[in-house]
């Protein structure tokens, strides 16, 4: 005769919550859409600019913030920890990385400059349960942070794709060499982060293992 011991009730319960509250922080698609989240003038350039500062590989998300002409402010890329898909996980890595290289706007009547996050991964374009965390951290961050919530980029070996909006381009894409800055291709124009004064300053950037 075999002796053994049923599974744990309160255990199972307790796992059960667990992914059903992390069910609960992630958005689908068409909430995405439905969310009003401004539209990037030229993605194709935001996400070539972001490629060749941060050079990503698949599980490196990088946050960036653009002020309102959608010029670049700051930055800062990670590589996400081996865990599940939790929006209240990713919210609090994007505000910590957020507080590292730009002051919060919290005392401003209203978002005067935005946040898109740039997340490569594995797979193809379509949107995963990990991409809705994402999404939920990402709006959760900005609104902790006094920021306007842009843009969701994938960045996977097929290109990149802003999700909810159906744009998106097979360069860069994960396996891309990245394009120098400075050089007449990387159309970083608008890239550039600038000082109150208007000056030019160096990007601060953050990577954290």
């Amino acid at each position: 005769m075999t002796l053994g011991f049923a599974p744990s009730t309160a255990a199972s319960t307790t796992s059960s919550t667990g992914s059903a509250s992390r069910l609960s922080r992630t958005l689908e698609p068409a909430e995405w859409a439905a969310a009003g989240i401004p539209l990037l003038g030229n993605p194709r350039e935001v996400v070539s600019g972001l490629h060749s500062r941060h050079t990503p590989t698949p599980s490196t998300a990088i946050v960036a913030v653009l002020d309102h002409e959608e010029r670049l402010t700051a930055s800062a890329s990670f590589v996400r920890r081996a865990m599940p898909a939790d929006g209240w996980e990713f919210r609090n890595a994007l505000l910590a990385h957020l507080r590292r290289v730009i002051p919060h706007d919290l005392r401003r009547r209203a978002p005067v400059r935005t946040a898109v996050l740039l997340y490569c991964r594995e797979g193809d374009e379509r949107w995963t349960e990990e991409d809705g965390a994402w999404m939920w951290g990402l709006r959760d961050a900005c609104t902790l942070h006094g920021l306007r919530c842009g843009a969701y980029i994938t960045l996977t070996h097929g290109g990149w794709q802003v999700l909810g909006e159906g744009r998106g381009g097979r360069r860069p894409s994960s396996d891309s060499h990245p394009v120098p800055l400075g050089s007449d291709t990387a159309e970083l124009g608008h890239l550039t982060p600038r000082t109150a004064s208007g000056a030019s300053e160096p990007l601060r950037r953050v990577a954290a293992r």
